[in-house]
């Protein structure tokens, strides 16, 4: 049968053959308690390992016995908008229209949503290198080129308006940029953020920010959506979110946008064509989201993320795994890993044979040096994190 030429864009989720292969030897007696063995510890997953607190499985229990299944508007609940809207306000200080934001199938659907309203064949999508591979691939499935740019520590792995001004060519679009960011964990900061946005309207671009770490931010500095950042935000900025992460309802599938006015209705159209609507039962559920008592649970949760991360990035420094630049949100530690091997995919499997600690190499995040670097995911209880950290020293001692 004959594929179409975009599948060719389409790389591999290698993340995924990680995990795979994790759970082989997981599988196996060396593995096995029972035998001798030592439990695979899953560093690699990016996902929290909190789910959805008591309301939320309640709230979905309810609307499930009261049959409250059925298709929703494609934009979403009034009420679920209302309630995103009331948390920009209450989170960030920010008043965001209702009507601008759009509830999806999770936050894959929101970009994807945006790029096939965006892009066209030929356009070009300046992204930092590294970045989350899925993101990438959304850009291409609308026939667009994703273009990633080499990014530095320095830089905290993020793009910066200089180069994004020097990388702009007649067929660039826009940007697509992720704050916090999967791998790395860092935020652009604000005022670079409001250069790189001045760039792209200079340039008649359009600018999409990832945004569904932002709930687990520990620094103020960067805690604060580009929504409220940049230059008449409302007119043009396309911001991206989810439950899955701060909200922890991963396997829940939902998102939303917060768009400018004038893309509600086209995004409205493709939403009604290609989802009709998010899942009925989720979006009732996500309402309890916003209960005060959820709000409490979701905070103590971010407390104990940052203090996960301020005990794994020392431990990992002083071990040689050097973690460049400290995250400040979301629950990755991007490591160089080039002190200990010269290939961060051998050295990968090397840890799951010989310490039993599943972590991501960086193949996955882009083409500049991802040899050198691997990611470890935080989202596990901090006697697991412990437990790796110990195999970790005792493998590379």
């Amino acid at each position: 049968m004959k594929l179409a030429g975009r599948l060719g864009h389409i790389e591999p989720f290698y993340v995924m053959e990680c995990a795979k292969a994790a759970q082989r030897i997981a599988a196996s007696p060396a593995c096995d308690p029972a035998r001798g063995g030592e439990r695979m510890l899953f560093l690699n997953i990016g996902e929290p390992d909190f789910t959805a607190p008591p309301l939320v499985q309640e709230a979905a229990e309810r609307a499930i016995r009261d049959g409250r299944s059925q298709y929703t508007d494609a934009l979403g609940l009034p009420a679920l908008r209302e309630a995103i809207s009331g948390w920009y306000a209450q989170r960030f200080g920010l008043q965001i229209a209702p009507e601008r934001i759009v509830v999806t199938a999770g936050a894959s659907a929101a970009l994807q949503l945006a790029c096939l309203a965006l892009f066209e064949a030929g356009d070009e999508v300046l992204m930092p290198d590294p970045s989350y591979p899925c993101n990438r691939h959304f850009v291409a499935a609308a026939d667009a080129v994703a273009r990633l740019l080499p990014t530095t520590a320095a830089q905290r792995f993020q793009l910066d308006a200089s180069a994004v001004a020097q990388a702009w060519t007649p067929a660039t679009r826009g940007v697509l940029l992720a704050s916090p960011s999967n791998p790395t964990g860092t935020s652009i900061h604000p005022d670079e953020l409001r250069r790189i946005d001045a760039v792209v309207r200079g340039h008649g671009g359009v600018t999409i920010v990832d945004e569904i770490y932002l709930g687990l931010s520990y620094d103020d500095t960067f805690g604060n959506s580009a929504l409220g950042v940049c230059e008449n935000a409302d007119d043009h900025i396309v911001s991206v979110n989810s439950f899955s992460k701060y909200f922890n309802m991963t396997g829940w599938r939902l998102g939303w946008l917060v768009l400018p006015p004038a893309l509600v209705a086209p995004m409205e159209r493709l939403a009604q064509n290609l989802f009709i609507c998010a899942s009925t039962i989720a979006q009732h559920a996500a309402l309890a989201c916003f209960q005060a008592e959820s709000i409490a649970e979701y905070e103590r949760r971010r407390a104990e993320f940052r203090a996960r991360r301020d005990k794994v990035v020392p431990a990992l420094n002083a071990m040689g795994l050097r973690v460049p630049v400290e995250p400040d949100g979301a629950f990755y530690a991007y490591i160089d890993c080039s002190a200990h091997h010269p290939d961060s995919w051998d050295f990968a499997f090397q840890l799951m044979d010989s310490a039993h600690v599943a972590l991501t190499p960086g193949r996955d995040f882009g083409r500049h040096d991802p040899q050198r670097w691997l990611r470890l995911s935080f989202a596990s209880s901090q006697d697991k994190l412990d437990e790796a950290l110990h195999r970790l020293q005792r493998v590379l001692a």
